[in-house]
């Protein structure tokens, strides 16, 4: 056997390393939190063939004299903590001292630094773990850390790493994180010599968002903001309707430390249950902020994943939060412009229609065409005895306006009642409906552009709230007798679903008594469904409880065929009139969540004018 020996320092270096060094955006990561740690105000990084073989953090933060430097190369060297019980309230990102020995032992390590009381800095060169030279540099005051030929000393790590392109969208990706939660620092990126991204200090993350991400992306974001306690959550939320395919988009940070957490993804998640459909995720750029003792971050190697002491606190706090702002952002979105409309009577037939700006007239009365000069005084006159018998008619009407001739802002009311949706000429509506151009696509002009509407994901989204009211709006379990009592037959699985959900459905108000063996017969349904629908109701409520493999979450399976009652359109089977598709999206603008339908599919979206201004190259 083997004799049992103490391996050596370097040896030892190299083994630890993999513990905090697994791949090119672990040094990244390291450096970076040193550079936010000391205090910088601008850090640039840049990386050649996915990090492998160079990688460069720059900064301008304190940086360290020369005994400082060499002590931060050794292991357990830190200024953070002094005592296991400092973790408990640590507030800084890099604190157990493993990063810069664990990197310098596995690749080729230049350190330069300098304080700004000295004139001039350190230089530490180390390869594979070795220290080379320790001499004096000229550089301006901050921190340059230089890593080349990463794990060249390891070989058996190099060959696990991935392809350059997967190294780098890895490194981007974790400088982008960096940026956005310290929007403060001014964030630089190159990769081989090109700029991926410049972003100069900002005053909130929103504005770090639209430089990093884009301005579609932030648009697609809504502010949110929440206390309670001890617990602050701020951040940008995707706007009811906003979904992705992954969970690439959902980013969470703890004190400002990026993290990967079980309780805040799964609290989000549920807090978007019908806001989203099934199986997509929501755009979330959230920051919690919460008493260092309450979590730690000292539960994973690369502290990437962390542990709340008390989780079904956060967990609740962050989907209250998150619930109660979907819930505000999905009320009604369209309210009445607070601009005034200004309107006259038509000469020949009396209508109501915008009135011509006066001073624009004036501008244009002076054209010299002969089309413009024909108005003469007398047909001028004919039109304003037109309008005075007009308005004499109306007096009734307009006696509470102060009996104005010239109709304007200043009448102290519309003329024309203001209304959400209406027909195309119905200059007070917000929503003008234009056409149905194809199946159930409705198109409205609004103030802001045009909108594209689905009429039966609208009919779903009324019908679903209409139900849900019902439902839960009653004092007491009413129930209504059904004329002729409906057999049930159920199989073997259909029957334990239901005799363990009686009890439950008997309190919704279903009457159903036992006929023989796997026979049931329906008594009476709830007032809130029509008796028509009773039966397949109950049928959609133990397909989806089979579907789920016989789970008994009467309130989740209750929601679940709410949802499939909603889909059923048997009082519309033909096509929507287009006096039916008004009435819809007025109703639809009135619902709690007029965005998406009961399975979180988008309902109508809004192209803006400004979208046209881009397209035509010019202003409409």
């Amino acid at each position: 056997m083997p004799k049992i020996r103490i391996l050596s320092d370097q040896v030892a270096n190299q083994i630890a390393a993999g513990e905090v060094v697994e791949r090119p955006v672990a040094v990244l990561k390291e450096l970076v939190e040193n550079s936010i740690d000391a205090g910088a105000q601008k850090v640039e990084i840049e990386f050649r063939n996915g990090g492998k073989s160079y990688l460069r953090v720059e900064d301008d933060g304190v940086g360290m004299n020369a005994d400082q430097a060499l002590l931060a190369l050794e292991r357990h060297a830190t200024s953070k903590i002094q005592k296991a019980s400092d973790l408990n309230k640590v507030g800084t990102f890099g604190f157990r001292g493993e990063a810069l020995p664990s990197i310098g032992s596995v690749s080729r390590f230049v350190l330069r630094t300098r304080p700004s009381a000295l004139s001039e800095g350190t230089e530490i060169f180390i390869n594979g773990g070795k220290m080379i030279h320790c001499k004096e540099c000229g550089m301006p005051p901050g921190t340059l850390v230089e890593v080349s030929h990463l794990f060249n000393s390891v070989p058996g790590r190099r060959k696990f790493l991935k392809t350059e392109v997967t190294e780098a969208t890895h490194l981007i990706h974790m400088a982008k994180l960096y940026a956005l939660a310290h929007p403060a620092i001014t964030f630089t990126l190159i990769e081989g010599g090109r700029t991926v991204f410049r972003s100069p200090a900002c005053d909130s993350p929103a504005d770090r968002v639209r430089e990093i991400f884009g301005r579609a992306f932030a648009e697609s974001l809504a502010p949110i903001n929440s206390e309670d306690n001890d617990l602050l959550l701020s951040g940008l939320l995707g706007k009811p309707g906003q979904s992705r395919s992954t969970r690439k988009e959902m980013i969470f940070f703890v004190n400002r430390r990026p993290v990967d957490s079980r309780t805040l993804s799964y609290a989000v998640i549920e807090a978007y249950h019908t806001f989203v459909p099934k199986g997509r995720f929501p755009p979330a750029i959230l920051f919690l902020k919460i008493d260092p003792s309450a979590v730690d971050v000292n539960v994973h190697p690369s502290k990437r994943e962390i542990r709340f002491r008390d989780e079904p606190k956060v967990r609740s706090f962050i989907l209250s939060s998150v619930l109660s702002h979907n819930q505000k952002m999905a009320s009604p979105s369209v309210e009445l412009s607070s601009v005034p409309r200004v309107v006259e009577y038509e000469d020949e037939n009396g209508r109501q229609v915008p009135k011509i700006d006066a001073q624009a007239w004036e501008l244009f009365s002076t054209n010299k065409t002969s089309a413009i000069k024909q108005h003469d005084s007398n047909s001028l006159g004919s039109a304003q005895s037109t309008t005075e018998k007009t308005i004499k008619d109306n007096e009734p009407v307009l006696e509470d306006m102060g009996r104005k001739k010239n109709l304007s802002p200043s009448s102290g009311r519309d003329i024309i009642p203001r209304v959400m949706v209406g027909k195309r000429r119905d200059f007070g509506a917000e929503w003008r409906f234009l056409d149905r151009p194809h199946g159930d696509l409705a198109i409205f002009s609004t103030p802001k552009g045009v909108v594209a509407l689905h009429a039966s994901a609208a009919y779903e989204r009324v019908r679903f709230e209409q139900l849900e009211d019902s439902m839960r709006d009653h004092t007491l379990v009413l129930s209504q007798s059904l004329l002729l009592p409906e057999p049930l037959e159920f199989d073997g699985i259909d029957r334990v679903s239901l005799e363990s959900s009686l009890v439950r459905l008997r309190e919704l108000g279903f009457v159903l008594e036992e006929f023989g063996r796997n026979f049931y017969r329906l008594e009476a349904c709830p007032h809130w469904i029509d008796p028509e629908h009773a039966v397949r109701y109950l049928r959609d409520f133990l397909e989806i409880a089979r579907e789920n493999g016989g789970s008994l979450q009467v309130e989740s399976l209750v929601r679940q065929a709410l949802e499939r009652q909603a889909n059923y359109r048997d009082e519309t089977k033909d096509d929507f009139s287009d006096d039916e598709i008004m009435d819809l999206a007025n109703r639809l603008l009135r619902c709690r969540n007029p965005y998406v339908c009961p399975k979180g599919r988008p309902i109508y979206f809004e192209i803006p004018n400004r979208d046209f201004e881009s397209r035509f190259k010019r202003k409409l």
